[in-house]
């Protein structure tokens, strides 16, 4: 069918009034010849090429557009066709003059485009506001500034001769014009067009943006770049690798996007951030949440985009190439990984098959151009585990899934065993071991449902092999707590306790039990072994000594005491664990009653070298020759010579205790109770006075609170003068808050064995030789002594002491007791004196129980005066204490006591329940005011203002 007529080209050649008569209009002719008499003025061609191109546009705007557009594109009307040779003829006289002037080639072009490639709209002006920044930015802004043509516009192959027409302008502009920028992404910018003609489309665009290169000087090709990377990628195949390869010489920032290229992917790009440039938010929204990747054009490169990831998570893990995503070595070398599990047949070699090539080697591992495969088990061994030991877990697994993923599962399995046997952490074991079990049940899955319709002879050997990966998988599952007891271990082989775990996890196999001891105790490093290694040995030989686990078989006592005595020459860290394996070894020889054995063992144990000034505590000797001064060894030992020794022995052990000078107070305690058990009693008191010289207060003091009460439980009275002398001798260093127990024995012994007197002299003593808070406690005990044996009266003095000495808060409870007793001896007015004493120690919001014991006292032996006088004084008392600590302390009692002390109240509630206040009120006696608080007011100076104050004139006093 042949093509229909067409009016082009319309512009080749040139048109002018001699083809084209109806280009000189008859209103023209007047500019025509002022263009004729200013040729040079370009003010003149430009006026009337602008004025022309508005008026024309406005006659386009006002024309209705077809329903269906024509492929003629605006020149399908006649009238479009005589604007467009008018505006072309104008342009080409005027170049004429003006062949280098940028801004006539610039409309030109922009003129010839709107004609043909149709009416266009843009989101951004491209060009004049990103010239600088990443190349990946630039690209996103090109893209978003990027023309779109609306329909009409000129068939491609109906008006092939306007393209070339176009196409011949364009060429003559950059040949004018050749280091304008403006010009070329004029030109190169029809390549990007809808219906640009095929002749057009692929060598003649690509060949165009070699010459812009080649001419724009090296400053102005990032304005051409994103042009020409775009056009690659829309036209795929061989010319967007070559297009990238040439970029990617020189500028490197976008090897990631283009791995996601060579591998086909399209859509928004994982990594894009929408605002790229730094603009606006809508000029950001504009761009999308990422710069997009263009559909798949020609068939996938897995090889290519692997070496080139490769290549990248090498170069970022040297510090030679950054990410402009932020993308980590790391996740360089995961994307490696990902693409070699997905394309695992196209990417992977296997260096054992002779039928297969070999593997790319060196530099050809990240060559793109070699069609080589990749070795990818000795990369991932060599660029991930090598480098990345923390990520241990997800590179054994990644590995693996490759292997599965060619269908090699035997070395699948061999990977996923390889990786539980080498890992350092549980996270890595568990992400291991959960991919080698889920491989395990989807092959047994998939056996399961490709035995039925196999043939009879295939399907027994398919159901061995499901026998056979079932029973691996049971052996997986049961295996899992020795793998991970062995990760703990690879972590630290020292470790003691996991040590301990795998022991107990054999359960009753004894042999691999055995096995697991000797490789433990030959694997540990005494000094690098955690806490309880001698725990390890001490195990190890009552498993010989009880017969395996279960006491099955026949006990070992042999090997047992090998166990140990090979356990005595190992250097521990603590000199307390070497001393328990001979605890240990003394025992086990007690368990099987070889007594004398034992006994040996300890002799040879605490055996005394000869240069004995050692330092317990000195770390740079080995714990072998510090044993000696083992508190734990000796005590053992002591006790299995009180248990099974003579007397003798025993002494003679305690001795050498105390002759190395490392004895506590607990051994010469048991010392001395071991010498009276025996009847010893003066050597038994010997040892306390050895150990009392020993030691200091506050160790001293239970020795002595011992010895002296054996000593008198011993003695009685037979022997007071001595008893005295080990008293003093005891409260002479005795620290204060440690001297009552002993006060009171010493008290004691003089009331049943001595005299009163002294025993009071005692007391007497005690009361001011105690801490202060016993004080109180002692002088309570000293006048009940006193009014026991000299009667109530004798007790006056103490009274009189203790209020000099107690503190104010223990010496208002001190009064009422002396005020009670002087009540019962009849003497009011002492009591009364001693109640007005107290009185400035009693706040009554805080100490309401004195004021009451006051009051009715008053009311019971006093007068109306005395009454007075007792209001007066706790009026003093409390203006004393009014402040609002003192406030807030009687509201602390108040809710002990379960009530609830109310702003304002205090003294009127105690007047209400107070018969005296109320006759004073209905006589209208007026009390003090309320007293401020701005200044403290003391007693003296409520005396001086106090309205109830009695008042005598001198003449009466005399």
């Amino acid at each position: 069918m042949p093509l229909p007529p067409t009016p082009f080209p319309l512009a080749q050649p040139v048109p002018t009034p001699l083809t084209h008569p109806t280009l000189l209009e008859p209103g023209s002719l007047a500019r025509e010849e002022d263009l004729v008499r200013n040729p040079h003025s370009f003010r003149h061609w430009w006026t009337l090429i602008t004025a022309l191109s508005a008026s024309y546009a406005a006659q386009q705007r006002t024309r209705h557009p077809p329903p269906t557009p024509s492929p003629l594109g605006i020149f399908a009307h006649p009238e479009p066709r005589d604007q467009f040779q008018r505006l072309v003829y104008l342009y080409e006289r005027a170049l004429h003059n003006f062949p280098r002037s940028f801004k006539l080639w610039k409309s030109y072009i922009l003129c010839r485009t709107a004609y043909v490639l149709g009416p266009s709209t843009r989101t951004k002006r491209a060009g004049g506001q990103r010239k600088q920044g990443t190349m990946r930015e630039l690209m996103a802004h090109q893209l978003a500034a990027r023309d779109t043509w609306d329909a009409p516009w000129v068939d491609g192959v109906l008006g092939w001769e306007e393209w070339k027409s176009l196409v011949a302008v364009c060429e003559r502009a950059v040949m004018w014009l050749p280091t304008m920028p403006r010009i070329w992404m004029l030109y190169l910018s029809l390549f990007s067009h809808p219906a640009l003609p095929p002749p057009l489309s692929h060598t003649h665009a690509r060949r165009t943006f070699d010459r812009a290169l080649r001419t724009l000087p090296p400053s102005l090709h990032p304005r051409i770049w994103p042009l020409y990377l775009l056009f690659a990628e829309s036209r795929g195949g061989t010319t967007m690798v070559a297009v990238y390869r040439r970029f990617l010489a020189v500028d490197d920032s976008l090897s990631e996007r283009y791995a996601k290229l060579l591998l086909g992917r399209v859509g928004p790009e994982e990594d894009g951030d929408g605002d790229v440039d730094g603009e606006d938010d809508e000029e950001g929204a504009a761009a999308g949440p990422g710069m997009p990747l263009p559909e798949r054009r020609g068939g996938p490169r897995p090889l290519e985009a692997a070496k080139l990831l490769l290549s990248l998570a090498r170069r970022a893990a040297a510090g030679s190439y950054t990410s402009p995503a932020g993308t980590s070595p790391y996740a360089l070398l995961l994307s490696f990984l990902e693409v070699a599990e997905s394309f695992s047949d196209e990417i992977g070699a296997t260096p054992s098959d002779p039928d297969d090539e070999q593997p790319a080697q060196g530099e050809e591992e990240t060559d793109m151009r070699s069609p080589k495969k990749l070795d990818i088990e000795r990369i991932v061994k060599q660029d991930g585990l090598a480098v990345y030991a923390d990520q241990a877990g997800r590179l054994w697994t990644a590995l693996a899934t490759y292997w599965t993923k060619r269908g090699e599962f035997d070395r699948a399995k061999d990977t996923f065993e390889a990786g539980q046997r080498s890992v350092l952490t549980v996270r890595d074991f568990t992400q291991i071991f959960d991919a080698h079990a889920e491989f395990s049940e989807s092959l047994i899955s998939a056996l399961l449902a490709s035995v039925p319709s196999l043939p009879p002879a295939d399907a027994e050997e398919a159901e061995q092999e499901l026998d056979d990966r079932m029973a691996d998988f049971e052996r997986l599952m049961d295996r899992r707590p020795f793998l991970v007891n062995e990760v703990m271990l690879r972590r630290n082989d020292c470790d003691v306790q996991e040590w301990e775990k795998r022991v107990a996890l054999w359960g009753a196999d004894d042999e691999n039990v055995a096995k697991t001891y000797e490789l433990a105790l030959s694997t540990i490093s005494p000094k690098r072994a955690t806490a309880n290694l001698h725990q390890l040995y001490i195990h190890f030989a009552r498993f010989y000594e009880q017969g395996g686990v279960s006491g099955a078989a026949e006990p070992d006592l042999k090997a047992a005491r090998a166990v140990l005595d090979r356990a005595t020459r190992v250097p521990f860290r603590n000199v307390d664990d070497l001393a328990e394996v001979w605890c240990e070894w003394a025992e086990l020889e007690l368990r099987q009653e070889n007594y004398d054995e034992a006994i040996r063992v300890m002799q040879r144990a605490t055996a005394v070298p000869k240069h004995t000034k050692v330092q317990y505590h000195d770390n740079s000797l080995p714990v072998q020759a510090r044993l000696f001064k083992s508190l734990k060894l000796w005590s053992f030992y002591v006790d299995l010579e009180e248990s099974i020794g003579t007397v003798q022995s025993t002494k003679a052990a305690y001795e050498k205790i105390l002759e190395l000078k490392i004895a506590n107070a607990q051994v010469v305690i048991n010392y001395a109770a071991f010498l009276e058990d025996n009847k010893y009693f003066e050597d038994s008191f010997r040892v306390y006075e050895r150990g009392v010289d020993l030691f200091t207060f506050p160790i001293a003091f239970e020795i002595w609170n011992i010895y002296l009460s054996k000593f008198v439980k011993r003695y009685g009275g037979s022997k007071l003068e001595r008893a005295r002398d080990l008293f003093d001798q005891a409260l002479e260093k005795c620290p204060a808050k440690q001297s009552k127990p002993l006060f009171l024995m010493y008290a004691k012994l003089e009331e049943d064995f001595g005299l009163a007197k002294r025993a009071m002299a005692v007391y007497d003593r005690a009361t001011s030789a105690v801490a202060d808070e016993d004080k109180f406690e002692m002088f309570t005990i000293y006048i009940a002594k006193a009014a026991a044996n000299f009667g109530l009266p004798a007790t006056r003095p103490i009274y009189e002491r203790a209020l000099e000495v107690l503190p104010d808060a223990q010496t208002a409870q001190m009064c009422l007791r002396f005020a009670a007793l002087e009540r019962k001896l009849g003497e009011i007015d002492r009591a009364r004196a001693i109640y007005a004493h107290a009185s400035q120690f009693c706040d009554p919001r805080v100490h309401p129980d004195f004021w009451a014991e006051w009051n009715a006292f008053e009311i019971e032996t006093g007068s109306e005066d005395t009454f007075r006088e007792m209001l007066r004084i706790k009026r003093s008392v409390q203006a004393q204490y009014n402040t609002e600590v003192s406030f807030l302390a009687a509201q602390a009692v108040a809710a002990r006591k379960g009530e609830r002390l109310e702003e304002g109240e205090g003294p009127a509630a105690a007047d209400e329940a107070d018969p005296m206040a109320r006759a004073e009120r209905a006589a209208g006696v007026k009390g003090p005011a309320f007293v401020a608080a701005k200044e403290r007011t003391t007693v003296l100076q409520e005396e001086a203002v106090n309205e109830d104050e009695i008042r005598m004139d001198e003449d009466e006093e005399e």
